[in-house]
């Protein structure tokens, strides 16, 4: 009787051990029935208002599809980010959604991740070296074109242009510039005279452009790919932001459409941030649910000027 006692005991442990096995199972969120879907975001940067908003849209859509979230900062370097990455493979996440601090630099870790199982989407700035489901941006090319147009109508259509340039590597930037010297050609009589990156940041876009005017002093029109760059240009002008000197900039921040308002920026190109955030989870949870999205996902982009920029703030 002893013994039998010990093998039923021993049966019925067993059986709860499996049963307890096969609930927690090594299912990711979007199959393991009742579970939340998992996404993990990495950042590039969150000391800078415009990816700021894209978290805050991105955690908005979160909270609305009941998901969990988890959002990392890079810090703006790619190392921390490919490890972040790495560290969202490793806890399977149903959906990675990647914003690339560079786009080349990131493909490893993308094309590691994908090996893994773990789809991904790429949020403003595309990938490249690896296939992610797919890329939520604004049209950055449009946008560059627009913000020649724009700057050229408010120059008179003749002058010389410096441009302050993001990150190099990042498609924003390349995509941007691309489309700036496609929309600049059409002007003859306006010369761009210097080109230099200023890294997406205000501090540095004060010092590139305070460098610049020792060398073209008599400049007239600038165009940087950012507005925190435009606003470190704004500061290196002084009282010739907005006066003998136009400068046009690109995202439509908070601190972009105030300088428009006050008249120191003739313009930027807004985008929508917290739109390209929220788009960015909406496919990802699509895709965690294993539901086809496009390839390209384009979030539209629109001059902003005195006249309007009410309406955008």
């Amino acid at each position: 009787m002893r013994t039998k006692r010990t093998s039923l005991t021993l049966t019925a442990t067993l059986l709860a051990l499996t049963v307890a096995a096969t609930g927690c199972g090594t299912e990711s969120g979007a199959a393991a029935g009742d579970d939340r879907i998992e996404i993990g975001m990495s950042v590039s940067t969150l000391n800078n208002p415009f990816f700021v908003e894209l978290k805050k849209g991105a955690e908005q859509e979160a909270e609305a599809s009941e998901i969990d979230l988890t959002v990392t900062d890079a810090q703006n370097d790619a190392n921390t980010q490919a490890n972040q990455l790495q560290n969202f493979t490793s806890q399977n996440m149903d959906t990675v959604i990647i914003n690339p601090v560079d786009s080349d630099a990131a493909g490893p870790s993308v094309e590691a991740a994908g090996n893994a199982g773990i789809p991904v989407v790429a949020a403003d700035r595309a990938v490249n070296g690896a296939e992610v489901v797919t890329t939520v941006a604004s049209d950055n090319v449009q946008g560059g074109e627009l913000a020649a147009e724009k700057l050229a109508e408010e120059m008179g259509e003749r002058g010389t242009v410096v441009v302050l340039r993001g990150i190099a590597g990042t498609s924003a930037s390349r995509e941007r510039g691309e489309g700036f010297e496609k929309g600049i050609a059409q002007y003859p009589d306006i010369e761009v005279v210097a080109s230099q990156p200023a890294d997406f940041d205000r501090t540095e876009g004060l010092d590139v452009m305070t460098n610049l005017l020792q060398a073209h002093p008599d400049v007239t029109g600038v165009f940087a790919e950012n507005d925190e760059m435009a606003l470190g240009a704004v500061q290196a002008l002084g009282d010739r932001a907005g006066d003998t000197v136009t400068v046009v900039g690109f995202d439509g921040t908070p601190d972009g459409l105030k300088a428009v308002q006050e008249g120191t920026l003739a313009a930027t190109v807004a985008q929508q941030p917290d739109e390209l955030g929220r788009m960015s989870v909406r496919n990802a949870v699509r895709i965690a649910r294993d539901e086809d999205v496009d390839a390209e996902i384009k979030v539209p982009v629109k001059v902003v000027t005195e006249e309007n920029a009410k309406a955008f703030l």
